[in-house]
């Protein structure tokens, strides 16, 4: 796994070996990550973004945003193996003024006392539900028109709050976007 493009481009990530299915551990593919940026890059969201990285996993899709320009990211994780490699991802990218690691369950979130976020990866385990619970506390945190990139195993339909975008299948994920409405 690596960053595809921006100023770590080509930059491998610290490796998760094989996975780590018990943590829930499943990387977005390369080619999957190249395909979503170009659509966000397309739709001109990336730039000096405030990005929150929710079930962050091994950070992947925030680091991918912070090497193309996000202005800072929060990873949202309360897995150990998940957290480790986030931070050694901070550490090797030298990301440590835009990145901070919260050691949270996503469905359970306080008061964000930072700034709102104006794009949001979403990429919970498959098929419990935890997506839409996540959505329902972060929600707060998020700027009006917030776009929210929600990777599950089925089609998602927008939630209370927000509105569909796109929709796209790949290989045998399906990656959701709706906007904070």
């Amino acid at each position: 796994m690596r960053i595809i493009s921006g100023r770590w481009r080509g930059t491998p990530l610290v490796s998760l070996g094989k996975g780590d299915p018990g943590a829930h551990l499943r990387p977005t593919p390369d080619r999957v990550r190249e395909a979503l940026f170009s659509m966000l890059t397309s739709r001109g969201v990336i730039q000096d973004a405030q990005v929150l990285d929710l079930f962050a996993g091994t950070g992947a899709l925030g680091f991918e945003a912070l090497s193309r320009g996000a202005a800072s990211a929060v990873f949202v994780e309360n897995g150990r193996v998940g957290q480790k490699l986030i931070n050694d991802n901070i550490v090797k990218l030298g990301a440590r003024d835009q990145a901070k690691v919260l050691r949270s369950d996503a469905t359970k979130l306080g008061a964000w006392p930072g700034a709102p976020f104006d794009l949001v990866f979403l990429d919970p385990p498959y098929g419990k539900g935890l997506g839409q619970r996540a959505l329902g506390v972060a929600r707060n945190w998020m700027t009006p028109g917030a776009l929210v990139v929600w990777e599950e195993e089925a089609v998602m339909d927008a939630p209370e709050g927000f509105a569909p975008v796109d929709q796209r299948k790949f290989g045998t994920s399906y990656i959701t976007l709706i906007e904070r409405v």
